[in-house]
């Protein structure tokens, strides 16, 4: 934190002392005296954490003063001491941008002091928050968050680059586990709205008589247990940005009250009357196909194509080539590191299991997979015995991938081999082929 610099803006030197020494107590403080406006308006350049100003200056007003501090930077508090107790210019000044107006008199010294440790714990809480969000932002670097080189994943950056530099609505679609949720915080924390609230409610995990209220906020005594007023998603979002996971689970009855929300831009609190204005940038994810759900009834079509904006669908994990080991190694490292173990890698065929696997689970299990592997593995390197997939993730969509007969052949018998500890006679006996088909194949080294 950088050393907290106040300005005192006194004509009277004796009181200018007198506040300088009774500031100067706290160690932390470097207090200097400006003896007129002028003084301290050229002297802004320093930038001073917060300013003690006389509103009875002989050479300007201090409102004057005001405006100048505020026209330099708005964030400086300026504190005003006067002599007068008037109401309606300590309301004028408060509303120019005064932080607080203070009569001299014997309690000054004691409420100022008060007034700058309110305001220093202020300016380390911004400055800690702004701190965060830089990082945040450093976080979500788009290749940070997304690791391949594949067509599919430079053509998904191209996307997210065109959705930071605009706030058109993004829609995010994908197989579950393929990450839309880190996707939706990269545009964020890149685009313009990236210092205001990211929000974000899974319409899916809320259940149906709560979402609404979840969504816009409710009213003291709307309903039993509503004991206080509480603001919605939408409201926390405002002017940043809400994202809305698992769109497709939303019913038939919400579904109008959003659309209204998103084309008058307000809201009204479950129980209230009153509208509430809101800005808000909206990503939506799914991993239903709307357009179907469309034409089945199940989704209204104005919100389809309200909500469609930019899409993005985010491909599946066994569509991404080599990608799968590029991403196997990172969350290797990144389990190692996080867990202080000494790093470890992954032998060939260790490396050729993980590829050669079609993850149901998609990232998400990937990540699991190489988390298991890395406590699993005894050594310095990772074998194939120690990468185990979950028996629901079977490879129950390898039919979805152009392959020869003769790979399909092979990643059926690396499957079972892999189930059944590769005890050759019992896959021959479950999949009824020969077991010499099996060790001539493993003899040629194809499985």
């Amino acid at each position: 934190m950088k050393q907290f610099l106040i300005f005192v803006v006194e004509d009277d030197p004796i009181y200018a002392r007198i506040l300088q020494y009774h500031l100067s107590l706290n160690p932390d403080y470097e207090v200097e005296v400006c003896s007129s406006g002028r003084e301290c308006i050229s002297k802004l350049y320093k930038n001073p954490s917060v300013i003690s100003l006389d509103y009875s200056l002989p050479d300007m007003s201090g409102l004057n003063v005001i405006k100048a501090v505020k026209k330099f930077n708005p964030e400086i508090p300026v504190i005003i001491i006067s002599g007068q107790e008037d109401i309606a210019t300590a309301v004028t000044l408060l509303k120019e941008g005064a932080s607080d107006y203070i009569i001299k008199n014997d309690e000054t010294k004691t409420r100022l002091w008060n007034l700058l440790i309110n305001i220093r714990e202020n300016v380390k809480l911004r400055e800690e928050i702004s701190s965060l969000r830089e990082e945040i932002g450093r976080k979500y670097d788009f290749h940070k968050v997304i690791v391949g080189n594949s067509p599919q994943i430079v053509n998904l950056f191209n996307l997210m680059e065109k959705a930071v530099q605009t706030g058109i609505t993004v829609s995010i679609t994908g197989e579950t586990g393929t990450g839309k949720e880190l996707i939706a915080k990269a545009i964020h924390y890149n685009s313009l709205r990236s210092k205001l609230p990211f929000v974000a409610i899974n319409v899916s995990a809320i259940p149906r008589e709560l979402i609404e209220s979840e969504m816009f906020g409710y009213e003291k005594g709307a309903f039993t247990g509503a004991n206080a007023r509480k603001i919605g998603k939408f409201e926390e979002a405002d002017r940043g940005t809400l994202f809305l996971d698992e769109i497709g689970d939303m019913d038939m009855n919400l579904q109008s009250k959003l659309l209204r929300v998103l084309q008058e831009k307000e809201i009204v609190r479950v129980g209230g009357n009153t509208v509430v204005k809101v800005d808000v940038r909206l990503i939506v994810a799914t991993h239903k196909n709307l357009a179907e759900m469309v034409g089945k009834g199940l989704f209204r079509e104005d919100l389809f194509y309200r909500l469609l904006g930019l899409p993005i669908d985010v491909p599946p994990l066994r569509n991404r080539g080599n990608d799968i080991v590029l991403l196997a190694k990172h969350f290797l490292d990144e389990f190692c590191k996080s867990n202080n173990v000494p790093a470890k890698f992954f032998n060939p065929e260790a490396a050729e299991k993980i590829l050669n696997y079609n993850y149901p689970g998609n990232v998400r299990e990937l990540k699991a997979i190489v988390d298991l592997a890395c406590v699993l593995a005894s050594g310095e390197f990772i074998r194939p015995e120690d990468v185990r997939f979950n028996a629901s993730g079977t490879n129950q969509f390898f039919y979805m991938q152009e392959l020869t007969l003769h790979e399909y052949t092979r990643r059926i018998i690396r499957h079972f081999l892999d189930k059944y500890e590769d005890n050759v006679l019992k896959v021959a006996k479950k999949l009824d082929v020969g077991k010499s088909t099996i060790y001539r194949m493993m003899k040629n080294n194809e499985l």
